[in-house]
């Protein structure tokens, strides 16, 4: 099965920097692996946005990437998965990272962009948390305590909103499934 298959029009534009193959997962609904080779950067990450938005429009909201084959991924790669967040997360979606290069994570970390994703070690792992998810969503998460992304200080969300650490002052947002973001 090719990826055409999966999503239409999926391969429809190719980049050598950044191949991408396609994987169904049948134990979660509406979910796909997407096995990353190559590398993410500021000239690439337009194309990478555009392919795997082609599969959010196709229904496929519960997306689980594979970082195996990634070697390098630049602040704005790293963007486009904050983007993909975005655009899964109001329609009951959500993303797993897995197999991280150290290297990569590194960046992510630096970033302080880490703990905003779900970082599993393998596919199983991945499938198990969205089958958590189908099985656990009525269940609220708050109160929820958290650690600020910036200073590391202990917080208590009493529900999803906007807040100011009391520690360095950064503003986050929570939303509903528990998830903390900058500003």
């Amino acid at each position: 099965m090719n990826n055409n298959d999966i999503v239409p029009g999926f391969d429809d534009e190719k980049d050598d920097s950044l191949k991408i193959r396609l994987q169904k997962i049948d134990q979660a609904e509406n979910c796909l692996a997407l096995y990353l080779t190559g590398y993410i950067d500021t000239y690439n990450s337009n194309f990478f946005q555009k392919r795997v938005g082609k599969a959010i429009e196709a229904g496929n909201v519960r997306l689980i990437f594979n970082c195996g084959g990634l070697n390098y991924v630049s602040s704005t790669g790293i963007g486009s998965f904050t983007a993909f967040l975005k655009a899964v997360r109001p329609r009951g979606g959500d993303i797993v990272l897995l197999e991280i290069q150290p290297k990569v994570y590194e960046v992510f970390q630096l970033l302080g962009f880490s703990q905003f994703f779900n970082i599993k070690d393998n596919l199983e792992e991945a499938i198990g948390f969205f089958q958590q998810g189908e099985r656990g969503a009525a269940q609220s998460v708050f109160p929820k305590v958290f650690a600020c992304p910036i200073c590391n200080k202990k917080l208590r969300a009493a529900r999803p909103g906007r807040f100011r650490c009391s520690e360095c002052k950064t503003i986050l947002a929570i939303d509903n499934s528990g998830q903390v973001f900058l500003g």
